[in-house]
């Protein structure tokens, strides 16, 4: 049995999902320093080129090499540029389950690439790489991540008390960690079938290939 994933992209009408590269180090930076994702990852801050070039040649690879998951940037199809990032991780090999977390890049929110990425990942988990579950988790107060896991058919299971540091803005414009609940989801196969057709057709893969 495998226990790593294939290096490989996967194709919508609208995005592509791909290993990231160096050349993703500029676009990269900028969406890590973005308000929102400082407030809801542990990435550091100020994120750097050093940071985002050891991401996208190191540390998003070994996820792949090493077994514990696969890191996919999310590009646009027609203009290659960069969405965001989908990363499947704390894989189980034996139970066949993966926990997902998704970015988006600020100028992309509010067309449906969130769902639409994150959709095709599970699609692609369950139909190519026959996965049983698949677990998502998201900070109490992150309402927009929140959709998204509503959006594409997952079911809240529970909430995890004092979980997750996040972090807020104080009165000087500092950083500061504050604790948080954190909502569990998950979503099986037999869920993709609540999905409405419409998203199911924008998610659904069109193509996975070998990334060489």
């Amino acid at each position: 049995m495998a226990s790593t994933f294939p290096n490989i992209s996967i194709s919508t009408e609208r995005l592509v999902l791909r290993p990231f590269d160096e050349d993703d180090t500029s676009a990269l930076v900028e969406m890590m320093n973005d308000e929102q994702v400082v407030a809801w990852t542990s990435a550091p801050h100020p994120y750097t080129e050093a940071d985002a070039r050891r991401w996208a040649t190191r540390l998003a690879p070994a996820e792949r090499t090493e077994g514990r998951g696969i890191v996919f940037a999310v590009t646009e199809f027609l203009t290659q540029r960069l969405v965001g990032i989908v990363h499947l991780q704390n894989t189980d090999w034996r139970v066949r389950s993966s926990e997902i977390a998704y970015v988006i890049a600020p100028w992309a929110r509010g067309e449906g690439y969130a769902s639409e990425a994150a959709l095709v990942t599970a699609q692609w988990l369950f139909q190519d790489q026959k996965f049983e579950r698949l677990e998502l988790r998201t900070a109490a107060d992150n309402t927009a991540s929140q959709q998204v896991a509503q959006k594409i058919g997952c079911i809240s299971e529970g909430i995890l008390r004092n979980a997750w540091i996040a972090r807020a803005r104080t009165g000087d414009g500092d950083w500061a960690d504050v604790r948080t609940d954190v909502i569990v989801w998950s979503l099986l196969p037999e869920d993709l079938a609540g999905v409405s057709e419409q998203l199911a057709d924008t998610g659904g893969f069109t193509s996975f290939t070998d990334w060489n």
